[in-house]
């Protein structure tokens, strides 16, 4: 077990915004969690990163780091950074990766490029990195800490198709080789109807949250109804 969560209340200033949610994160498995803007999807992350309380519930993080990928726009790109310098990064600052023992873990940067396919990148700037590079660099930056579980923040935004399917077939190589969890949050359904393995589908306004397995998920008729067409077309949902 690498995160169970149970009767978990997330909001503000003592208001749920959603149903409590019950779920547990595995070994090997990606957890999509989907919704529309402003459905309560930030607010699930921050509170399993512990970066804001959750209301009432509890949170059982397992053994291992926690390694989070945010969205490239957090990335200053007026800084003249490299790759590398980004990547080693992940080591040196804890926010990016939870886990105190991290600066014993250099040896594990040359794997994190090598396994995000940006080791031939190193020693170029992130302002000269295209989209889907720069996501794979932030990927390795989080890799760098050797974690258990990995959460990513719409890593796919701004991108086009062929960028976005990179990075999905990286992840699922990434939960393959290395057995790794993951929760992403994304709007992309038809990649993350083919990676995805369980889903988290959230919307406060109509005080909805559907988890499970991918075809429990994708065949519910709540999911039906907000998705199918988008779902039909390929597309993605806003």
């Amino acid at each position: 077990m690498l995160m169970q969560i149970h009767e978990l209340a997330v909001g503000y200033q003592g208001r749920a915004i959603l149903p409590r949610l019950t779920l547990q994160v595995e070994p090997g498995q990606l957890w999509a969690v989907i919704g529309p803007n402003g459905a309560g999807k930030s607010t699930f992350l921050r509170t399993i990163l512990d970066l804001q309380p959750p209301l009432s519930g509890t949170i059982v993080r397992g053994e291992g780091a926690i390694g989070y990928v945010p969205q490239r726009s957090e990335v200053d790109p007026a800084v003249p950074q490299r790759v590398i310098d980004l990547v080693r990064m992940g080591v040196e600052r804890g926010w990016r990766v939870l886990d105190p023992l991290a600066a014993r873990r250099n040896p594990a940067i040359e794997a994190a490029m090598r396994d995000t396919d940006v080791a031939e990148l190193a020693r170029t700037q992130w302002r000269r990195l295209s989209e889907g590079q720069k996501q794979r660099a932030l990927l390795a930056q989080a890799l760098a800490g050797e974690p258990k579980l990995l959460v990513l923040d719409e890593p796919t935004s701004a991108m086009d198709m062929h960028a976005e399917a990179g990075i999905f077939a990286v992840l699922e190589r990434l939960r393959d080789e290395r057995h790794l969890g993951i929760v992403v949050i994304s709007h992309h359904l038809a990649l993350l109807a083919r990676y995805a393995t369980h889903f988290l589908l959230l919307d406060k306004d109509e005080r909805l949250a559907l988890v499970g397995d991918r075809e429990t998920v994708l065949r519910h008729p709540a999911f039906i109804e907000r998705y199918g067409q988008v779902l039909d077309r390929g597309g993605r949902h806003d």
